[in-house]
């Protein structure tokens, strides 16, 4: 019991940190999410951290939310899920009502939008980094690469809801790999692990 209450309480602590990252959204948060998780707690490895995250992604809602109670319930079950979506959203909420109070009185002001706009151009950099990081471990091939490429023309030409794509993707993937091997042909579902043995370095973060 004293166990299960200390892992409970690393759950919620390790994502209370997490989330005052969380600025410009929940992909932002990914790399922060990455060090913590399979880094830092070693609570899963990257190939099933970029399926938790592909779920999350996937799930309606916020995407750091739903990525911390997909690792949470895998560390500790039901309980570590609500620690660690707790975790996410305690330190989020507080900072939203305190920020939004305090814009209210400096919005007018140059330094404060000089400010804001550098934020979001540190955001865009985050951002950046997580897709890569799971553009990295999704594409290893010709077909996924299709997909990809598929995927993004979509979004940018055509008006096509996010959800239909996500599904497409799932029945596109299923009948690649099953086309294969109807035709004897090897197939994989994730990159090579020689191509995995990759160290990343993400700056340190307090709260």
């Amino acid at each position: 019991m004293i166990a299960k209450a200390g892992l409970l309480w690393q759950l919620f602590w390790s994502f209370i940190r997490v989330a005052p990252t969380a600025f410009g959204g929940g992909y932002a948060m990914l790399p922060v999410i990455e060090r913590e998780a399979v880094h830092r707690r070693n609570w899963t490895d990257k190939e099933t951290l970029n399926d938790l995250l592909s779920l999350a992604a996937a799930a309606p809602g916020g995407v750091g939310v739903n990525a911390a109670a997909a690792i949470g319930y895998r560390v500790a079950g039901s309980p570590g899920s609500v620690a660690a979506v707790l975790g996410m959203t305690l330190p989020t909420f507080t900072l939203v009502l305190v920020l939004g109070f305090g814009f209210t009185l400096v919005a007018d002001q140059a330094k404060a939008i000089a400010a804001l706009q550098g934020i979001q151009g540190g955001i865009v950099g985050l951002i950046a980094m997580a897709a890569w990081r799971m553009g990295k471990a999704a594409v290893f091939d010709a077909s996924t690469l299709v997909i990809l490429t598929a995927t993004l023309a979509s979004l940018i030409l055509t008006p096509i809801h996010p959800g239909w794509l996500i599904a497409g993707g799932l029945l596109i993937g299923s009948a690649v790999i099953a086309g294969k091997g109807w035709l004897g042909l090897a197939w994989r579902l994730e990159r090579p692990k020689l191509e995995q043995q990759e160290e990343h370095v993400y700056p340190e973060y307090y709260i």
